[in-house]
């Protein structure tokens, strides 16, 4: 089914998340930029932007995507790592349409949707040349994937849907119900909430999503255990 996956819609607690990420990062890394795009073909989009000083991206920009000369365009396309130390030092990035807005470096890294598929980036830039650290390389790289298990978070609970959705009321309801409902090890029957000992079926049609602990019913308990009745 994962292979199937459709067009995920990210919840705003998520968007909210994320930007928490990105406004830290910016602030580590002490740049204008850090962003979240999301490949919404045949568009680009800032899905998250740093609320940062300088920064000159903000949440919904779209831009083409195949053809753009963009960073992120070549993130997502190779599926790796780019880094672009200082764009006006390097004849295959000096014209990118970035460098329009004075990003001149930039550090990216793909995003992947659960089923391997291109998500976007996680990325930023500089508007002065800069080669970044291991570190900032290593911490971008667990961000990137703290993000991607948001996604797939966010795909068990998106796409599987409704069915999604049942599974996890039944499993709730199992849970409150658990140890509460008796039934009879001998007979079968079903001790209901006003106490009364019926017959397992006639339980199971009102109440299918229940989950049983065992008991013995007093017709059952006289008949296996009469001294016991007797005694008490």
């Amino acid at each position: 089914m994962i292979n199937n996956i459709v067009k995920l819609e990210v919840p705003q607690d998520t968007i909210e998340k994320w930007q928490d990420i990105v406004n830290i990062l910016a602030e580590i890394v002490k740049v204008p930029t850090c962003l979240v795009m999301r490949l919404n073909e045949p568009d680009l989009e800032v899905l998250v932007s740093s609320q940062s000083k300088g920064n000159p991206y903000h949440p919904g920009e779209k831009g083409k995507f195949h053809g753009s000369g963009l960073y992120c365009e070549t993130v997502i396309k190779r599926q790796d790592k780019l880094l672009v130390p200082d764009a006006l030092a390097d004849a295959n990035w000096k014209n990118n349409p970035d460098v329009k807005l004075n990003m001149i470096s930039y550090l990216g890294f793909p995003i992947s949707l659960p089923n391997g598929k291109p998500f976007g980036t996680l990325c930023v830039l500089d508007n002065q040349a800069n080669a970044y650290s291991g570190s900032i390389e290593k911490l971008m790289l667990k961000l990137r994937n703290l993000i991607q298990s948001n996604l797939e978070i966010v795909y068990i609970n998106q796409v599987l849907g409704d069915k999604n959705k049942r599974l996890t009321d039944y499993l709730m309801e199992l849970q409150t119900l658990r140890g509460m409902v008796s039934i009879c090890f001998n007979c079968k029957s079903v001790r209901d909430n006003q106490g009364q000992w019926r017959p397992i079926e006639h339980y199971l049609i009102q109440h299918p999503e229940a989950d049983f602990s065992h008991g013995l019913c007093p017709g059952c308990m006289e008949k296996l255990y009469p001294e016991y009745n007797k005694n008490h």
